[in-house]
């Protein structure tokens, strides 16, 4: 796995220099090793149904522990996943809502029967604070009721829709609601640098997580990429990084992919390192994250 060739703490040179010279670039010294000692608030897991065997709460936890992240925002497939996870330790675990149970999947969750009353019923039970991660593969203007129905139920609770798609569903909700809170997933995931940078200039409230985007920041372990350096330090205040645990190979691979993302942090200077690590989170969710939440619950 190319994860595995990642580490941090050694810095070159040649990242210095791109640093310094990249189109928002600072003189200020990366952060470096110091980044070990960052919390980590990981906004894109998921604790979904074929990990709870392999994966019992516990070990999600210890997985956290191990590698300094001391909170994470969960969604899962179905929702039992996150509140299983979020009553064994409310103090680690933001939940949100994911659509997705029984039928209802990524493609079909939209069309669903009775997805509006699905979706109000859980956000009356639980204290979810956001909807989503969801996916809007391809954009369907006749699933607009719905949709203005789930922007209704966020503003009602002041919460974010955290939205898988490409720039023009998000231009597409913005359109419903300009107000609407929205993390975007993956940053785009396929969207190029450009068009992400396109995107949150358009919309200044727009959030954004970079799960599985580690290795366009880090140029495939080369150094920082010229463009996404712009993107970070033009929106270092609405970044957050994340793992997106999909997948039972992602927890497999989490140490790495945690690691992988400490390793671009390491080339930022300690603020702006700080701000996508943790604080940015502490702002959107309204917690204290702090190294002292490793070994709780």
């Amino acid at each position: 796995m190319k994860y595995l060739m990642k580490t941090h703490g050694v810095l070159a040179l040649p990242l210095l220099f791109t640093l310094s010279c990249g189109p928002a670039g600072s003189d200020e010294a990366p952060i470096g090793a110091a980044v070990k000692d960052l919390p980590i608030f990981d906004a894109h897991i998921h604790y979904k149904e074929p990990a709870w065997e392999p994966y019992p709460v516990e070990s999600i936890i210890e997985l956290m522990d191990r590698n300094g992240v001391a909170m994470g925002l969960v969604s899962s497939t179905p929702d039992e996943g996150t509140i299983m996870l979020w009553e064994f330790a409310p103090n680690r675990i933001v939940p949100e809502l994911r659509p997705y149970h029984g039928a209802a999947n990524s493609s079909n969750w939209a069309k669903a029967e009775g997805m509006e009353a699905y979706l109000r019923g859980r956000l009356e039970t639980y204290p979810h604070e956001g909807i989503g991660e969801f996916h809007i593969h391809r954009l369907d203007t006749a699933d607009e009721p719905l949709f203005r129905a789930v922007i209704g139920m966020a503003k009602e609770r002041d919460i974010y829709l955290h939205v898988h798609s490409g720039p023009e569903p998000i231009r597409w909700l913005k359109s419903l609601d300009r107000e609407v809170k929205i993390i975007w997933a993956h940053a785009g995931l396929s969207t190029p640098a450009d068009g992400v940078h396109a995107l949150m200039t358009e919309f200044p409230d727009l959030l954004a997580d970079t799960s599985l985007r580690e290795w366009d920041i880090d140029a495939d372990g080369r150094g920082l990429d010229p463009d996404w350096v712009r993107i970070i330090y033009d929106f270092q205040d609405r970044l957050m990084v994340g793992s997106d645990t999909w997948v039972n190979s992602q927890w497999d691979n989490y140490d790495a992919i945690i690691q992988s993302n400490r390793t671009w942090l390491a080339k930022l200077p300690r603020d702006v390192a700080e701000k996508i690590a943790y604080r940015n989170a502490e702002r959107y969710f309204g917690r204290r994250i702090s190294m002292d939440q490793i070994g709780t619950r």
